[in-house]
C-alpha cells in the first residue's frame, strides 16, 4: 500500500485563516455556527491544530465543506447509507443522526433477526455444532464443508446489513439530546480519508454467526466478525466524544459450545492495515472484550495514532493492543473494577515492536488486581511512560511489569511526540473529570 499524501489541502489550510476559539471542554474550533443559533456547529468542527496524530499534515476536517445537498439529518439506516452513498465520489458531506439508529433492519424499516439472514442459507447452529464437534471433527483444521459454506452465506447476508462504508471527507455526528447512536451497525472506513466521527453511542455490534477455531489457542475460540468502528487503511481520522458498549447484551449471557464461549462480540474500535494519522479522543469504552485493535498483524505498518481523555471502564483487554506503529497515549482513565461479568486481563499490551509513549494515564487499580497486571506484551515492545498513576500515586508500570514477567517490555521509545494538544500535566483529577467530559450525549 502506498504511503498517504500528506500535502495540505487547499480547503483545510483554509482554516487558519479563517480564525478559531476556544470552546471549554471542547478544544478549538474553528468558527462555524448555526444560523439559527449562533452557537458553534459540531458538525463542521474541524480537529484542531496539534490534536493528535490526526491533525498532522493536512488535518482533519471531515464534511466541513459540504453544500447543504450534502448535509443530511437521518433517523433510519435507510437514510443513513442513502446519505454516505450520495454523489458525487469524495464529495465533502455532513451526516447528522437522530436518535438510535437500527442497523439490523431492512429498506422499510422491518427489524431483521437471525433467523432472517439465515433463511435460505441452509445453516443452523444445530447442524453446525453437530458438523465440527471436536470429538468428531478434530482440533488440527478448520471448519469445511456444507455447514461452514452455510454460516459463511448467513454471516455475508447480515453483513450487507449492519457493515456500512463511510467515504473520505465525512463527519458523521450524533445530534445533541437525541440519545443519537448505531445499535448493532459496523463503520468501516475503508481506505477512507479526512473523516469525523462524534458524539455517537455504538450499542451490541453482535455477530448472528460466530465461526469456530479449533487451532485458535489451546481450546479453540468462537470469532466473531464485525467492530463498532473498523479503520483498514483509513487516514486523518478523528474518533471523538463517542461511547462503545455491548449494552444491552452482555457477553455473560452467551452460552458455551464446545467448552468456549460463544462470542458475538469482536472489536470496539479496531484500527488496522496500515491506518495512520488517527485521534482518539474523549470516547467512553464500557462493557466489552477485545476493545481495541492497533495493527492486524505483526507485519502491520504506519499505525499512528493518538488516544486522549478516553475512558476504559469494565473493558477485559486490548485497551489497546498495539503493534508496529508509533501509538500516543495520555490523560486517558482506566478503571480495572470487574463490571457487567467482564472482568480485567490486561490494558495494553505491546508487542511486535510499537513504540508507546504514554503521559500521565490513570488507574483505578480494583482490589483483585496489580498493577504488574496492566501491560502485557511479546518480548519486543516499547513503553516510555510517565506521569502515569495508580490510585493517585505516580507508578513505573514497566518497572512493575518486567518484575513478574519474563517477556519484559522496554522503557524508552526512538520518538517524541509533538502533537499533545490538552495535555495535563497531572493524571490526578482524571477520574472525576472524564466522567463529565467522556463518551457520547456531552457535546452540545
Amino acid at each position: 500500500m502506498s504511503v498517504p499524501s500528506l500535502r495540505p489541502r487547499p480547503r483545510r489550510l483554509a482554516l487558519a485563516a479563517a480564525g478559531i476559539t476556544a470552546v471549554a471542554g471542547v478544544g478549538v474550533l474553528p468558527f462555524a455556527t448555526r444560523a439559527d443559533a449562533g452557537t458553534p456547529d459540531l458538525a463542521r468542527t474541524a480537529l484542531a491544530a496539534r490534536d493528535g496524530w490526526a491533525s498532522s499534515g493536512s488535518g482533519t476536517t471531515g464534511g466541513q465543506a459540504a453544500d447543504a445537498a450534502h448535509d443530511t439529518t437521518v433517523t433510519t439506516r435507510a437514510e443513513l447509507v442513502k446519505a454516505l452513498r450520495a454523489g458525487p465520489s469524495g464529495a465533502p458531506r455532513i451526516i447528522r443522526i437522530k436518535g438510535r439508529i437500527d442497523a439490523n433492519t431492512d429498506d422499510q424499516g422491518r427489524r431483521l433477526g437471525c433467523d432472517d439472514y439465515a433463511k435460505g442459507t441452509g445453516y443452523t447452529l444445530a447442524a453446525y455444532l453437530k458438523a465440527y464437534d471436536p470429538a468428531a471433527w478434530g482440533r488440527s483444521k478448520l471448519p469445511a464443508g456444507p455447514q461452514e459454506s452455510a454460516r459463511a452465506a448467513a454471516q455475508a447476508r447480515q453483513a450487507e446489513r449492519i457493515a456500512i462504508a463511510v467515504p473520505s471527507n465525512t463527519t458523521i455526528v450524533g445530534v445533541p439530546g437525541t440519545d443519537a447512536g448505531i445499535n448493532g451497525g459496523s463503520l468501516l472506513l475503508q481506505k477512507a480519508d479526512n473523516v469525523i466521527i462524534r458524539n455517537l453511542t455504538f450499542a451490541d455490534t453482535r455477530d448472528c454467526f460466530p465461526q469456530w477455531d479449533p487451532t485458535d489457542g489451546s481450546e479453540g475460540n468462537w470469532n466473531s466478525a464485525y467492530d463498532a468502528v473498523t479503520l483498514r487503511g483509513a487516514t486523518h481520522a478523528w474518533i471523538d466524544h463517542n461511547t462503545f458498549t455491548d449494552r444491552p447484551h452482555f457477553d455473560s449471557g452467551n452460552p458455551r459450545h464446545f467448552g468456549r464461549a460463544y462470542q458475538v462480540h469482536d472489536g470496539a474500535l479496531d484500527i488496522t492495515n496500515a491506518s495512520d494519522l488517527v485521534t482518539v479522543s474523549y470516547n467512553r469504552f464500557t462493557d466489552h472484550d477485545k476493545t481495541m485493535l492497533i495493527g492486524s498483524s505483526d507485519k502491520d505498518t504506519k499505525l499512528r495514532v493518538t488516544l486522549h481523555h478516553n475512558v476504559f471502564q469494565g473493558t477485559v483487554q486490548r485497551a489497546p493492543l498495539a503493534r508496529a506503529g508509533q501509538v500516543h497515549l495520555y490523560n486517558n482513565h482506566f478503571d480495572t473494577t470487574a463490571r457487567n461479568g467482564y472482568t480485567h486481563q490486561y490494558s495494553v499490551n505491546a508487542r511486535a515492536g510499537v513504540q508507546i509513549v504514554a503521559q500521565h494515564n490513570h488507574w483505578t487499580l480494583s482490589s483483585d488486581r496489580k498493577a504488574s497486571q496492566l501491560l502485557s506484551g511479546d518480548g519486543t515492545g516499547a513503553f516510555a511512560g510517565s506521569g502515569n498513576m495508580v490510585n493517585g500515586t505516580v507508578t513505573d508500570l514497566v518497572a512493575a511489569h518486567n518484575a513478574e514477567n519474563k517477556k519484559k517490555i522496554k522503557a524508552e521509545t526512538v520518538w517524541r511526540p509533538a502533537l499533545s494538544r490538552g495535555l495535563e500535566a497531572s493524571a490526578a483529577g482524571l477520574p472525576a473529570s472524564l466522567a463529565r467530559t467522556a463518551g457520547a450525549g456531552v457535546l452540545k
